[in-house]
């Protein structure tokens, strides 16, 4: 059989879904297995078949729609902090409150996948220590161990659903449940599964004015009395109301929480009154112009992606080059996931129109916008500020664009 006919090797698999026990834990195996497509100059592409080209073509796309998260100062510092803060909690052997953590920032800044990654590396470790056991369980416990779990908050969060997507993520039964049983059931489930660290993603979308928000927010603060370390991820949270009950201390920067008054409906009237809550506020911030440092930063992110680029012409400076850092900042603000979205989209196009060169003038002739990023929630403020440009018209094309045409089998050359 013809290697053409197997399965390409770059076709995605089922959908992750990091909510869930099981799709955490195929990430963390999965999130760094993937290969990118082979260096060719167009000497080499030349002599592919014209299927060859296609699925050569394809393997890059998949490439570049597949870009790996790089490191930047700002996600270092929020990895070493979220870190930091479930080490301190999870390795302590005293029976007290765990200090939380928020990271905060714009849209399409990377925070979730700086706190994913983190928390993943934070996971293998701790299995590792512990033999990948429970090193507290009971007879009669449960027997899956997930030291790390993930949800991301309901658009309209009440203390119902909240509970729900965290059982969710353990694939609890919570069917019929009262709300009193749901928080029961919540506490025993992170116990008893050995959880040391609770993420929850897009919290801003509590919308405190709401009296049900409020009540969520208890319960958020009553889990920190459990010995579990949480991390809140979510866009402008010292703006949010997360933090308007609590005051900043200047030497420790962490926020602190005094006990709650006019606390609505919640039916845990001293859950948020028992200690004072502390949560340690991290930023994620975007890449900055207007200082060296600041550049060298965008430069050697540039130059990182550049690496991963899989264009039939060396790539080598290609972002880097004269003033096309200083271009690109122009048009991402120097945000990652605005920047990611603009070399995708250019280096498609390089690759139909067969230059095979990102240009500026191939640059402009489009714009990113929110709907390039549907995952992002912008009633919540999630889709992040994107410069203006009045996309250039395209040059009128000789002919038919057939760079992805499937010749079939027919096809002249050899297929393997």
């Amino acid at each position: 059989m013809s290697s053409e006919r197997n399965t390409p090797s770059f076709l995605p698999g089922p959908p992750v879904d990091r909510t869930t026990w099981e799709g955490w834990q195929r990430w963390c195996q999965i999130r760094k297995a993937f290969i990118p497509a082979p260096v060719l100059t167009a000497e080499e592409f030349a002599l592919k078949s014209p299927r060859q080209k296609r699925i050569h073509n394809l393997y890059r796309i998949a490439t570049h729609s597949s870009l790996p998260i790089q490191t930047t100062p700002m996600s270092e510092s929020v990895a070493h902090a979220v870190r930091a803060r479930v080490e301190e909690g999870a390795f302590s052997h005293k029976a007290g409150t765990r200090g939380g953590i928020m990271v905060n920032g714009d849209g399409a800044q990377g925070k979730t996948e700086t706190v994913c990654e983190a928390m993943a590396l934070f996971m293998e470790e701790w299995l590792k220590l512990n033999n990948y056991m429970n090193p507290d369980a009971m007879p009669g416990t449960r027997d899956l161990v997930a030291p790390v779990a993930y949800v991301r908050c309901p658009v309209k969060a009440t203390p119902i659903s909240t509970c729900q997507r965290i059982l969710d993520f353990y694939g609890e039964d919570y069917k019929g449940m009262r709300l009193e049983d749901l928080i029961r059931t919540v506490k025993t489930a992170i116990i008893e599964h050995a959880t040391k660290a609770l993420v929850i993603d897009d919290i801003t979308r509590l919308k405190l004015h709401r009296e049900a928000d409020q009540d969520v927010l208890d319960l958020i603060r009553e889990m920190m009395s459990m010995p579990v370390t949480l991390i809140l991820v979510g866009v402008g949270i010292p703006t949010s109301g997360l933090l308007r009950e609590g005051s900043r201390d200047p030497k420790t920067r962490e926020w602190i929480y005094p006990p709650v008054k006019d606390r609505g409906r919640s039916p845990n009237d001293h859950a948020a009154s028992q200690h004072e809550r502390r949560f340690q506020v991290v930023n994620m911030d975007p890449f900055r112009y207007d200082t060296a440092q600041g550049m060298n930063a965008w430069i050697t992110h540039l130059r990182g992606l550049e690496g991963h680029m899989r264009l039939l012409t060396d790539t080598k400076g290609m972002l880097t080059g004269g003033d096309m850092p200083e271009y690109l900042f122009r048009r991402t603000g120097g945000v990652v996931g605005v920047l990611e979205k603009l070399l995708q989209r250019g280096l498609r196009l390089a690759i139909e129109d067969k230059s095979e060169h990102l240009t500026k003038d191939l640059l402009n002739q489009f714009t990113v916008t929110p709907g390039d990023m549907p995952d992002l929630d912008a009633a919540s403020g999630e889709q992040p500020t994107i410069p203006p440009h009045e996309p250039t018209p395209k040059k009128k094309p000789r002919g038919r664009n057939t760079v992805f045409d499937d010749d079939g089998p027919a096809a002249t050359g050899s297929d393997g």
